[in-house]
């Protein structure tokens, strides 16, 4: 009888292991619409961009592409710290994956403030969502954008937060999600700064 059981559970964490990615299938159902929704806005730049080549050529001179590629960095840096969260939580080192959380966190935190400083430079020159379809379309993309990543910092400093109790209840599968969406902050920005802020 533990013989069958126990073949039965292997064969349970086999199933998982194939079909399951980190996560969970329903983040990854999320995370894939979402990448839908940003391609979708990626197309109708290149669209539009093949409209009015001179417009958004004028336009992409306007943004501080300074700015978006430290805001990158940025990106890249918490990203790889999220990376090493998972891998110390693996690891059964939790104190560790809590403070490479904070780092993902320190991360998060100042493409936020650079984002911010970046928008009220825009406004501040006149530069609205309705200004042209370039600058339409880089509030409603980078915006979006701003919002995940905010919703993914609340993920993990409730994560974090969780971890530092007595009796925690954080899962391995809890982490890779935050994880995955963490990153798919990451993917989005990499293809949105090329395409808004680099001149082709």
């Amino acid at each position: 009888m533990e013989v069958i059981e126990k073949k039965s559970q292997d064969q349970a964490t086999g199933y998982k292991s194939i079909y399951y990615p980190p996560g969970g299938i329903l983040l990854w159902i999320i995370i894939f619409l979402e990448l839908i929704t940003f391609g979708l806005g990626l197309m109708a730049i290149v669209y539009y961009g093949r409209l009015e080549p001179e417009l958004f050529q004028l336009s992409r001179q306007q943004l501080n592409a300074g700015i978006g590629m430290v805001n990158t960095l940025f990106l890249l840096t918490s990203g790889y710290m999220m990376a090493m969260a998972v891998h110390r939580f693996r690891e059964g080192q939790f104190q560790k994956s809590g403070k490479y959380i904070q780092w993902t966190l320190v991360g998060g935190g100042l493409f936020v403030v650079l984002k911010s400083y970046e928008y009220f430079e825009k406004l501040s020159s006149g530069i609205e969502v309705d200004g042209n379809m370039f600058f339409t379309l880089y509030w409603l993309l980078t915006g979006f954008h701003l919002i995940h990543v905010l919703v993914g910092m609340v993920i993990l400093g409730w994560m974090m937060f969780k971890m530092k109790a007595v009796y925690a209840d954080i899962t391995l599968t809890d982490l890779e999600a935050g994880g995955a969406f963490w990153h798919m902050c990451d993917l989005i920005w990499l293809l949105l700064f090329p395409a808004l802020y680099l001149i082709f």
